[in-house]
């Protein structure tokens, strides 16, 4: 694990809003959504911390060089987040990866690693902010998918991945109801790099109907600004005419 040393404090919230959602832990917060949640979270005059493993675009704000898919990595990286912001408000779980093609075609490494970093990096980062989140009865925002909600061929890392968040997040819900908060966000597609690793017969051939990550960030945002006595437990964002959900 290394450490982006780059600080700066964060402006004074420009949306004219009282709301600010203090210290966010932000996985995948180098690229795509996670970083669209670090810009909201400073407009919104908060601190946030991110979690990447590529850490090269972070500008601005504290980083940790991490694959949260490496356990002990996540951990270490959570408890010296901590420990630097004196606690943690909020985390947000947005790294997230793919490897498309027929079960049988995708190698059983790639395909476990994407089980690894969307699935088992999202419990490991919750179960490592477990106790912060405690003491400041803050949030956990887990990132899905409409492919955790509807399946599609030729993503069977994925969808399983995504499914799985979805019934992890659920439980975690009901297991720590009234101590912290659990929402799990469902975004369609999003103008991101995610794609850009892809085959080209798995990349969109239109844009024009994935979303802009920025207006996701704002639902994570929304749902950080919920009072303490109200959650949002789960909720669906996607362009208007997203062709993967309904």
């Amino acid at each position: 694990m290394s450490e982006n040393t780059q600080v700066e404090n964060p402006p004074a919230n420009s949306s004219g809003s009282s709301f600010n959602p203090g210290r966010v832990l932000v996985t995948g917060g180098g690229s795509g959504l996670g970083a669209a949640v670090v810009q909201g979270v400073i407009a919104a005059g908060g601190t946030p911390v991110v979690l990447d493993r590529d850490i090269s675009r972070v500008s601005g704000v504290k980083a940790f060089e991490v694959d949260v898919a490496d356990r002990g990595a996540v951990e270490e990286a959570v408890r010296a987040a901590a420990e630097m912001l004196d606690g943690l408000d909020a985390v947000v779980t947005a790294a997230g990866i793919d490897r498309c093609g027929a079960l049988d075609s995708v190698a059983a490494d790639e395909w476990e690693k994407v089980i690894g970093v969307n699935l088992m990096g999202t419990a490991s980062t919750a179960r490592a902010a477990l106790p912060h989140l405690k003491r400041t009865h803050g949030r956990l925002i887990t990132v899905a998918s409409t492919l955790g909600i509807k399946a599609v061929g030729d993503a069977t890392a994925y969808c399983a991945s995504k499914f799985g968040v979805m019934g992890f997040s659920q439980a975690l819900a009901a297991e720590t109801a009234g101590r912290i908060g659990v929402t799990t966000i469902i975004p369609g597609g999003m103008k991101t790099r995610f794609f850009d690793d892809r085959d080209e017969q798995y990349k969109p051939q239109d844009d024009s109907r994935l979303n802009d990550p920025e207006r996701v960030a704002e639902a994570i945002l929304f749902a950080l600004a919920q009072p303490k006595s109200c959650e949002i437990r789960e909720m669906v964002i996607a362009h208007a005419e997203e062709g993967s959900w309904p």
